[in-house]
C-alpha cells in the first residue's frame, strides 16, 4: 500500500507539473534591429520630424515622438512573439526565430516592423519611415549585412543625412508631377476626410481621430494633395508608392464601383508618401463608409 500512495502521489505531481503553462524566454535584444533613426529630428513646429529620406532625397515627415524608446519598444515585441502575434492587431501573425537564416533574419524584421505599425492599436504606431528596417530587409535580401545601411539615409539634426551621396537638389519625384486631370477623378466622388489634421495635439506629435484614436498631426493630408496622389494612382493602375497594390475609380453607383472607389481612397490614403508610409485610416470617415458600402445589398 505504502509504494502505491508513493506512487500516486509522484503521478499527481508529475501530471501537476506538466499542467503548467512553459515560461517563454523573451527574444535576444541583440537580434531586435535598430532604428537607426532617432525620434524627435528637426521638429517642423507641427508635431511632425524628419524620418528617412524619401525617393526626392528628402527627409520623410514622421511624428515626432516615432520610432518609440527602445525598452518600450523591445517589451511590446516581447508580447506579441510571446503570443504569436500582434497584441494590437490579432490578424496579424508574428515569429522571432533566432538562427542566421535569410528567412529568419527576413521574419525578425517583419515581426519588428508590424509592432511598430501597430504599437498604440490596429495601424495605429510609428511608420517604417521612422526607422531604416526597409532598407535592412532589402539588404538581407541582397545577401548583405544589414547593419551596414542602418545609418544610411537617415537625418541629422542640422538638416542633413548620411546617404552616401544624396544630392543637394533632387528633382521632384515623378508621383508628384501629374496634373490633378490625369486619372480623371470627379472630386465631387470624393469623400470628406471628416477629421481635421492637428485636432487636440498632446505635444508628443499625437493628435485625435475618429474615437479620439491618436494619428499623426499631419493626418489625413491637405485634400488637394491628396486629390492630386490619387489621380496619379487612378492613371496609373496602381499605387505610385505601393505598385504592387492595384486600384480603380469607377464612376457609377453600384456596390462593386463604389467599393473600389473606397479602396482606391484608403490605398492612398495609406501609401501617400512611400509603401505603408501615410495616414491611418482613423485619420478618416473612409473606414466607416466602407463597412456601410459593404452591408449594402448586392
Amino acid at each position: 500500500m505504502k509504494f502505491s500512495t508513493i506512487a500516486l502521489s509522484a503521478a499527481a505531481i508529475a501530471v501537476s507539473v506538466s499542467s503548467r503553462p512553459l515560461a517563454r524566454r523573451d527574444v535576444n535584444p541583440d537580434l531586435v534591429p535598430q532604428f537607426g533613426v532617432q525620434s524627435g529630428v528637426n521638429p517642423d513646429g507641427t508635431g511632425n520630424c524628419d524620418g528617412i529620406l524619401g525617393a526626392d532625397g528628402k527627409p520623410i515627415l514622421i511624428p515626432c515622438a516615432c520610432p518609440p524608446p527602445r525598452d518600450q519598444f523591445i517589451q511590446l515585441l516581447n508580447q506579441n512573439v510571446a503570443a504569436g502575434f500582434v497584441i494590437n492587431n490579432p490578424s496579424v501573425g508574428i515569429s522571432f526565430p533566432e538562427d542566421n537564416s535569410q528567412a529568419s533574419a527576413l521574419a525578425r524584421l517583419n515581426a519588428a516592423t508590424v509592432t511598430l505599425q501597430n504599437i498604440h492599436g490596429p495601424g495605429v504606431g510609428c511608420p517604417q519611415a521612422a526607422t531604416t528596417f526597409g532598407a535592412q530587409a532589402q539588404a538581407i535580401q541582397n545577401g548583405q549585412d544589414p547593419n551596414s545601411v542602418v545609418n544610411k539615409g537617415v537625418p541629422t539634426p542640422n538638416g542633413g543625412n548620411n546617404a552616401a551621396a544624396a544630392p543637394s537638389a533632387a528633382a521632384p519625384p515623378p508621383a508628384s508631377s501629374p496634373a490633378p486631370a490625369a486619372g480623371g477623378v470627379d472630386p465631387s466622388l470624393v469623400p470628406d476626410f471628416g477629421v481635421v489634421a492637428g485636432t487636440d495635439p498632446d505635444g508628443t506629435g499625437n493628435c485625435k481621430g475618429i474615437n479620439n484614436i491618436n494619428i499623426p498631426c499631419s493626418c489625413p493630408p491637405p485634400r488637394d494633395q491628396f486629390i492630386a496622389s490619387l489621380n496619379a494612382n487612378v492613371a496609373a493602375g496602381h499605387a505610385i508608392k505601393n505598385p504592387s497594390v492595384s486600384l480603380s475609380f469607377p464612376t457609377g453607383s453600384s456596390k462593386a464601383d463604389q467599393q473600389a472607389r473606397i479602396n482606391a481612397l484608403l490605398v492612398t490614403l495609406q501609401n501617400i508618401n512611400g509603401p505603408g508610409v501615410g495616414c491611418p485610416a482613423v485619420s478618416t470617415v473612409y473606414g466607416q463608409l466602407q463597412q456601410q458600402i459593404n452591408a449594402l445589398p448586392n
